[in-house]
């Protein structure tokens, strides 16, 4: 495993209902990726659509793997980048049960996925409409690392991504569609999450209009330390490449030393009292 990866966050603008487009758009960032000698180039929730589908969600997603995972594992092949992007699953038992998933490949082909595990309903969201709760964490052992796999409302969640850190992550990966109206949240939250778990966190979002919704961008990496070390433009598309350094987390690990800290007896009264809301 290296001990220095570099990671380019690809903070697109998903043409709606259009996997030919984005895909292209996906081939254009990781050549350019690889140009700048990248291990790992992440792309936004459900850019492989776009966000907004309503019903018609159910008529672009596909099995995992599938046909477009099929067409990104050539393309990490190709160009020797490992590759996070966002689409909607389709369930192989059965023919209308979908997921919000991140998809993770690798030059060696799939890797494995995560499923989204929290679905806002509310205000402008209406995902539980659409998609099926995902259940379990995603952390993978691979060459460039211990990575694991959040989606956008998950940072909301801090048991998410202590799941994760205990799992060995030490990259946890967020993609998200946020709008613009929550942007503060998100900056608040990434920080936070980076910084109890001493972990690095990559947060890679949406940018544009997509239906009268706007997504404002700020794709970031925060270190253990919950420092924004690289930070994408605003309410635009940009290219940001970045290094994470996997030594920083011994010294984030003694010097805030809260996965040592941790009281496990807390969770079984956490379980206990929110069982009764």
């Amino acid at each position: 495993m290296k001990a220095k990866i570099k990671l380019a966050l690809c903070q697109i603008s998903s043409k709606r209902e259009n996997k030919e487009a984005n895909l292209a758009q996906f081939e254009e960032l990781v050549f350019k990726a690889k140009e700048q000698g990248v291990d790992l180039a992440i792309f936004p929730e459900m850019s492989l659509t776009g966000y907004v589908l309503y019903d018609q969600v159910y008529e672009y997603a596909e099995l995992i793997p599938g046909p477009s995972v099929q067409k990104v594992e050539e393309l990490a092949k190709k160009t020797g980048v490992h590759i996070v992007f966002g689409m909607a699953e389709l369930s192989g038992k059965t023919q209308a049960t979908l997921y919000n998933t991140a998809v993770f490949v690798g030059p060696e082909g799939y890797i494995g996925k995560y499923r989204k595990m929290y679905l806002p309903t509310h205000s402008v969201f209406e995902e539980k409409r659409y998609f099926r709760l995902g259940y379990e964490p995603a952390v993978f052992q691979t060459s460039i690392g211990s990575i694991g796999l959040t989606i956008c409302y998950d940072v909301f969640f801090p048991e998410v991504f202590r799941l994760s850190r205990l799992m060995g992550a030490q990259l946890i990966v967020c993609i998200s569609a946020s709008p613009a109206v929550r942007s503060g949240y998100f900056e608040v939250l990434t920080a936070a999450r980076a910084l109890e778990n001493t972990a690095y966190l990559a947060y890679v979002n949406l940018s544009g209009v997509e239906d009268g919704l706007q997504f404002w961008g700020g794709s970031r990496l925060v270190s253990p330390m919950g420092e924004v070390l690289a930070k994408a433009k605003f309410n635009e598309k940009d290219f940001v490449v970045c290094e994470v350094d996997f030594l920083d987390l011994r010294m984030a690990e003694t010097f805030i030393p809260t996965l040592r800290d941790l009281r496990p007896e807390l969770y079984d009264r956490l379980k206990q009292i929110s069982g009764e809301i």
